[in-house]
């Protein structure tokens, strides 16, 4: 059995259960977000790790933190193997923006511990081993797990998301012209809505009174502009639809992993408009425009340079960047292997 620990339940973590279930044996431990709990989810985590240790083989970790530390310590104390996969906010420190594990002294050390204690480290972006950040200019370029862990030994390697594709498909629809989505829970917290990028969306908006944005998530988001629509969090198939009426897909981020709802977003044939961030570069590639600096006038000057046929060119291309390099299929396949390689390995 596989013990799957994670701080919060999300689509991809139902995503991972479901595509490692076809070969073991998973159980799901959450433990929380929250600081006012963290002593009592750490007794908990304890017995539960204790009660199922016998039937236990190995731990999975999404993220590391304060909810890894004790998988690492079962695995060393009782031969077992843990691996981490890194997520995004576990390998960064932007104090700027209130972002980052290692902006707090206590979390920063549960990380560490975690990342030089564990097996194997599983990034989900290269971009997260090591990057020099220069998309926002007040936040310290060092970032990544071996600029902020620079002894660091433990061994990595890089399983990007995958996605199902025959899901998340081009329906071919009639797509409202100049018409923008994001998707992002969470953004009434104003952290929240400055790390996804919301600032520039509404400047965005202000300037092109004639573009229509959807933000999608939280309900709870208040803006003053009138052309941009809020709605709540959807189903997955709620999501198919609309992601199928809009043409361009936002992903102006300070700062990411590799975001799930940019790749469903461009497998649906959304033209994407991603910032010089995580792995966002790499999953748009050629299919739409990066953004390299935080500012709104290259954004601005590229959607209004954009010919029909160039749209329709960049919609397919989008699609098939995550056909071929990020599918559900290339992903369990690497998972699994990662799993299956002896505990030295």
């Amino acid at each position: 059995m596989i013990l799957y620990t994670f701080p919060v339940k999300t689509a991809f973590i139902d995503r991972d259960i479901e595509m490692l279930s076809s070969e073991y044996r998973i159980k799901a431990l959450e433990f929380t977000q929250n600081p006012k709990t963290l002593i009592f989810h750490f007794i908990k985590q304890f017995f539960q790790l204790l009660w199922f240790l016998p039937r236990t083989e190995q731990y999975l970790c999404f993220f590391g933190g304060y909810h890894s530390v004790l998988p690492v310590w079962f695995a060393r104390a009782f031969g077992k193997r843990c691996l981490i996969q890194a997520g995004g906010t576990d390998c960064m420190n932007m104090p700027e923006i209130n972002y980052g594990n290692f902006r707090k002294k206590w979390l920063r050390k549960a990380t560490v511990y975690s990342f030089r204690n564990c097996h194997k480290i599983l990034p989900v972006a290269k971009s997260l081993i090591q990057q020099e950040y220069s998309y926002d200019p007040r936040i310290s370029p060092s970032q990544g797990l071996l600029n902020l862990i620079p002894d660091l030994s433990t061994p990595m390697e890089v399983i990007p998301n995958g996605f199902d594709t025959d899901f998340w498909m081009d329906r071919g629809n009639l797509r409202e012209k100049l018409s923008f989505v994001s998707i992002a829970a969470g953004t009434s917290n104003p952290t929240r809505a400055l790390i996804k990028g919301y600032d520039l969306i509404r400047a965005l908006a202000r300037i092109n009174p004639n573009w229509t944005f959807t933000l999608i998530g939280d309900p709870n988001y208040s803006h003053a502009e009138s052309n941009i629509l809020v709605k709540e969090k959807m189903t997955r198939s709620e999501l198919l639809e609309e992601l199928n009426n809009h043409q361009f897909y936002l992903q102006l981020s300070v700062s990411e992993g590799f975001p799930n709802a940019l790749a469903e977003a461009m497998s649906c044939g959304c033209i994407p408009i991603g910032s010089n961030v995580g792995a966002i570069a790499e999953i748009i590639e050629d299919s739409g425009f990066i953004n390299r600096s935080k500012a709104i006038e290259p954004v601005i000057q590229w959607v209004n340079g954009l010919e029909e046929e160039k749209m329709n060119e960049l919609r397919l291309k989008a699609r098939k960047q995550i056909i071929e390099n990020y599918s559900f299929e290339k992903r369990q396949k690497a998972l699994i292997s990662a799993l299956n390689q002896r505990k030295d390995g």
